[in-house]
């Protein structure tokens, strides 16, 4: 199933639009906006996700063994990095 919503947008932001069905980037504009919608969406979870781990390490603040842990495994990663 699926929700028509009716917007109206700025006409530079319409162009932009155009423009990146002209180029070839979207086969339409609809497809342009739900992409766009869809980033929009992820942005806010991931943004949600990422405030609820930081009220987790406000809550209970990792110790001096684990930042230990953790700094060792950042340089054992980068260590086995290719570079």
């Amino acid at each position: 199933m699926s929700e028509q919503i009716a917007v109206r947008i700025p006409d530079e932001l319409a162009e932009s639009l155009e423009d990146l069905v002209s180029e070839g980037r979207f086969e339409t504009k609809a497809e342009a906006i739900r992409a766009a919608l869809q980033t929009l969406v992820d942005r806010e979870r991931r943004r949600k996700v990422g405030e609820l781990i930081a009220d987790g390490y406000r809550r209970i603040p990792q110790d001096q063994d684990e930042l230990e842990a953790a700094r060792r495994a950042a340089i054992r990663s980068i260590e086995e990095e290719p570079w």
